[in-house]
């Protein structure tokens, strides 16, 4: 059993990684909001009236439909360890892991479109919530 204190200092940890996603996420609606502009309110249009942001305001939006996909069983998985009081290292450094896989894919996604390359950083992520999730079984059992 763990004491007290471990549960005080292990919560906020995992609670962090979470928060940074929905800062990350408000970024993204952010960033989509001026990719638009041009488009919505004639903000921002060149000279020749075009939208400078034209190729990647269909990745940003693409990229943040992606943020309520995957990472909505990260959040699951991190919200049964706090109830379980279950908040482990292992679990902090997974949900860091995670965070870090979102901003790589958020990176290639929009700034590349290299398909591939957001395959292979989309694994980064996928572990990471099955590592998260393997800690919940087996602290559920």
């Amino acid at each position: 059993m763990r004491s007290h204190f471990a549960l005080i200092s292990m919560q906020p940890a995992l609670i962090l990684p979470m928060a940074f996603h929905v800062a990350w996420t408000a970024l993204l609606y952010a960033l989509l909001t001026i990719a638009r502009a041009p488009a919505i309110w004639g903000i921002g249009r060149r000279a020749d009236g075009s939208n400078p942001w034209a190729k990647l305001e269909p990745r940003i939006g693409a990229n943040l439909r992606n943020q309520f996909e995957w990472p909505l069983l990260f959040y699951v998985a991190c919200l049964l360890l706090l109830q379980q009081d279950a908040t482990s290292h292992a679990a902090v450094v997974l949900a860091w892991i995670f965070i870090g896989g979102r901003l790589l894919h958020s990176a290639v996604q929009i700034l590349t479109g290299n398909v591939r390359l957001r395959g292979l950083v989309f694994m980064v992520n996928f572990l990471a919530v099955l590592g998260l999730w393997t800690i919940v079984l087996a602290h559920a059992a």
